[in-house]
């Protein structure tokens, strides 16, 4: 008796022990535990310390509520246009719910696996391989939305689908290339062929203007040399004029100008005539000097004041006599 109850004591002290590891629950921040009574949820633990019911409560599952990442392996696939790519990716996700993510799917990571590959082959096989390799972004949107539209009975959501590599077939990427550099080529000549364009209007601009400013100076020199011409006339004319007053008047020097004037005029034709070199004629040197201070004098009369320019000039004798 005196060894039994010691025995007793130990044994009930290791069962409140054991009793007491059994009603604490200490869950890590991240995570989340369901809790199950005779195998039935009943909530959810949260992060922290928690007190369950010993020997009628369990923990069923651990739930990882932090964002993770999943590797869609590579896979190949058949475009719109009967091209063989190689796609692989990733998928982001997180646990909302962590009782549906623990009772509505079984092998959570394999679902979403072999969701993700499923639609990557349904997006990417509607459409051309020129899209697929030019409209990354819309394809990474199109994934989203329909896998995580898929996995929300799952207490789940897809944050990020990203598609790592497109890899075409090597003779597809060397028809990819030589149609890429016969582009190249081809908008390089269009654009040499509209820069000669542009240089060829450029030079027949230049030279329509420049004939049209020759044409506008030719103009202006005719009109100035039509508008001197006229002013000749006029001058002559009214030198004629005046000379014809005068010769009415009785002035004998006006005879003498217009005399004068056509002496000199025919020695300056015979001097400039191209078919004499050397030319023998008596000339009166006396005449011409008295012709030109004829007309010298008629102009010293038609310049004065009018007051004894007749009398002066009818008492004065001419070259010729009087």
């Amino acid at each position: 008796m005196s060894f039994g109850f010691p025995i007793f004591a130990f044994v009930v002290v290791i069962l409140a022990v054991f009793v007491v590891l059994q009603a604490v629950k200490i869950v890590p921040q991240g995570y989340q535990y369901t809790l199950e009574r005779f195998g039935r949820y009943t909530r959810s633990l949260k992060p922290g310390l928690n007190i369950i019911v010993p020997l009628i409560d369990r923990v069923g599952r651990k739930m990882n509520m932090m964002e993770s990442v999943l590797d869609v392996p590579s896979q190949e696939v058949i475009t719109s246009d009967n091209a063989m790519v190689t796609v692989d990716g990733v998928v982001f996700y997180q646990v909302i719910d962590a009782a549906r993510a623990a009772y509505e799917v079984n092998r959570l990571e394999v679902a979403i696996l072999n969701l993700s590959m499923t639609n990557v082959r349904t997006v990417v096989g509607s459409m051309d391989l020129d899209q697929l390799l030019s409209q990354r972004d819309q394809i990474n949107e199109r994934l989203l939305s329909v896998v995580d539209s898929a996995t929300d009975p799952w207490g789940l959501k897809i944050t990020r689908v990203e598609i790592k590599d497109i890899s075409p077939p090597t003779d597809l990427v060397d028809s990819m290339g030589r149609q890429m550099k016969a582009e190249r080529e081809k908008r390089a000549q269009i654009l040499e062929a509209q820069g000669a364009r542009e240089a060829a209007i450029l030079r027949a601009e230049g030279e329509k203007q420049s004939k049209i400013l020759e044409a506008e100076g030719r103009r202006e020199a005719a009109f100035r040399d039509a508008e001197a011409r006229e002013r000749a006339a006029q001058a002559e004319a009214e030198a004629t004029m005046v000379v014809s007053k005068a010769i009415a008047e009785g002035d004998i020097n006006a005879i003498n100008y217009f005399v004068a004037q056509k002496y000199v005029e025919s020695l300056g034709n015979i001097a400039s005539s191209s078919n004499s070199k050397l030319v023998f004629m008596p000339l009166d040197a006396s005449g011409v000097v008295g012709s030109i201070g004829g007309v010298a004098e008629l102009i010293r009369n038609l310049g004065g004041d009018g007051k004894d320019g007749g009398g002066a000039a009818a008492g004065r004798k001419g070259p010729w006599g009087n």
